[in-house]
């Protein structure tokens, strides 16, 4: 029986990169898995045929964390659909990332849809977890090394990121009578199809070089610190940003 038996999670952005690696993960420790995609039904198909080879739980549900309402809808048809009740572990893992475009050449619409997924979206699902979670959920949201290490071009990504640090301060204060710890994990440079598609060959070797552990992260890498602190092992962390970034910055 895995850690994570008779649990419900919630992983947004769950059908490529570190998301997935996430519900893989998560889904192996014996959680019940329902992660959002956007667009990708492909994908999000794959990971949950993966998922059930492997003898895990995973379902898909296709909802676009931009539009209103969609993030509580989520939460909503995990906690009822799932035979293991109530969301007891949210990772907050949606992010939309774009090639990197100076403050001047950033359009409204941009910046808002960044903002919209990136942290109002997880705004609501924690709301909802403030609501509805029981006693001793695990919440945990995925930020970047940018907000310490910042880079040209990424404004309103780094704004977004800087915002869910400061949503895991508060909820990890408001939450945690209850025994509900909020932390955030920050990556590294990440091996996923987004890093290499908004970064030039050079920029991934220049991280490698500046990485002591001298690779790229995989999300394995990262699925794993997630599940420490979504398991029993991580009841007493909450409030605490964990850079998972080999080393570098």
């Amino acid at each position: 029986m895995g850690v994570l038996e008779g649990r419900t999670a919630v992983v947004t952005g769950g059908s490529r990169g570190i998301g997935r690696g996430v519900v893989e993960r998560l889904a192996r420790d014996g959680a019940e898995v329902v992660f959002n995609y956007a667009r990708d039904t492909r994908a999000a198909e794959d990971v949950v045929r993966t998922v059930r080879a492997a003898g895990g739980s995973a379902r898909a549900v296709r909802l676009d964390l931009a539009e209103a309402g969609a993030a509580e809808e989520l939460m909503r048809t995990a906690s009822k659909e799932s035979a293991a009740g109530p969301v007891r572990i949210l990772v907050n893992n949606a992010a939309v990332n774009f090639t990197p475009t100076p403050l001047d050449e950033t359009g409204d619409e941009l910046f808002d849809r960044v903002l919209a997924v990136n942290a109002r979206a997880a705004f609501l699902t924690v709301r909802y977890a403030a609501r509805y979670m029981p006693e001793g959920g695990r919440i945990v949201n995925v930020s970047t090394l940018n907000t310490s290490r910042p880079g040209r071009g990424i404004a309103p990504y780094m704004m977004s990121k800087g915002a869910l640090e400061q949503l895991t301060a508060a909820a990890a204060q408001e939450l945690g009578p209850r025994g509900i710890t909020v932390n955030t994990v920050s990556p590294g440079a990440t091996d996923t199809d987004l890093l290499r598609g908004t970064n030039p060959p050079e920029a991934l070797d220049m991280a490698v070089g500046l990485t002591p552990l001298g690779r790229l992260g995989e999300p394995a890498d990262i699925a794993a610190v997630v599940a420490f602190l979504a398991g029993p092992d991580g009841g007493w962390v909450t409030g605490q940003n964990i850079r998972a970034t080999g080393g570098l910055g």
